[in-house]
């Protein structure tokens, strides 16, 4: 893994990103698990220096090189402050995280990062981490996670959206935005649309309009249709929906992620994929005999 060299393997993974009580901890957790039903080595790395109680099996704990609370009362800062802080000591102690992250050659990686927004909208520290492990041959995609409780309320799902766009130009990563807590949006409330608005991030003129019906808002609905303008100029931005209860959820976040970081399927991970889904849903998932088909079909069509 020694910066700039060549032939060194590539590795694979995910930065988990998102505000604090998006459900980080529990996707790395959860995705941790599934993948590793699935045959694949995961590490996952915590870099979040006010994380105490993990879950799951935590190889790399940035608490060795610095923690939270340390920095607070050490340096007199808040939470914030010393977040970011802890940010640029990791940035000034690049080798500690090489060291630490050699030792776990041919894994694929979770990186639990901070739930402080402004890392990924503003700060450059984490972002220059992120550069970092590119040069260290990483091939990460970031797995940004938005309370799905957002979409009950169109004023708070505009400001996702501007928080996620701004993530995204920010970041400079593959970027693949996850609506989590899925399993609990009917306690949150009824939605003003479908459950596709707000995945695929729809006409967002209708949500201005449901949001001109608010008194409130109504003053404000100049301002409204500027920010949805540049949501929609740019068209970067959409969601796709998770449980981390639900298998299949899981499935559909992780292929989606595996597309963006560039990772590929080896046969002996589709094998234990399909036989992992058969027994979630109660059906047959045939990847092979799906792809099979396929090449039929494209064969007949070509003697045709």
């Amino acid at each position: 893994m020694s910066e700039g060299s060549k032939g060194s393997l590539l590795a694979f993974g995910q930065v988990v990103i998102g505000p604090p009580g998006s459900g980080k901890t529990t996707y790395c957790h959860g995705m941790q698990e599934f993948m590793g039903r699935i045959g694949r080595k995961v590490t996952v790395v915590n870099l979040d220096p006010a994380n105490e109680a993990m879950p799951y099996q935590c190889a790399v704990d940035i608490a060795e090189l610095i923690t939270l609370p340390d920095v607070m009362e050490n340096l007199k800062l808040g939470p914030n402050g010393g977040l970011i802080y802890c940010m640029e000591y990791l940035e000034a102690n690049f080798d500690w995280l090489q060291e630490k992250l050699a030792a776990f050659r041919g894994h694929y990686y979770l990186f639990d990062c901070p739930g402080q927004v402004e890392l990924y909208t503003h700060h450059d520290a984490l972002k220059n981490v992120f550069a970092q492990l590119a040069k260290w041959n990483f091939r990460l995609a970031a797995v940004h996670l938005v309370d799905s409780h957002y979409c009950t309320d169109p004023g708070k799902f505009i400001s996702v959206l501007c928080t996620s766009l701004s993530t995204m130009l920010h970041v400079e990563l593959p970027h693949v935005n996850v609506l989590s807590k899925m399993d609990l949006i009917e306690q949150y409330g009824k939605l003003a649309f479908n459950l596709d608005y707000y995945t695929e991030v729809l006409d967002l003129s209708y949500l201005v309009d449901h949001l001109a019906s608010d008194p409130f808002f109504r003053n404000y609905r100049r301002l409204n249709e500027k920010l949805v303008e540049v949501i929609e100029d740019y068209s970067l931005v959409s969601f796709v929906p998770l449980n981390v209860q639900d298998k299949e959820s899981m499935r559909q976040v992780m292929q989606a992620v595996d597309k963006a970081n560039g990772y590929s399927f080896g046969d002996q991970e589709h094998r234990s994929l399909e036989a992992l889904m058969s027994a979630a849903v109660g059906a047959d998932f045939h990847f092979a005999s799906t792809l099979a088909v396929q090449e039929r079909s494209l064969r007949d069509l070509c003697v045709v």
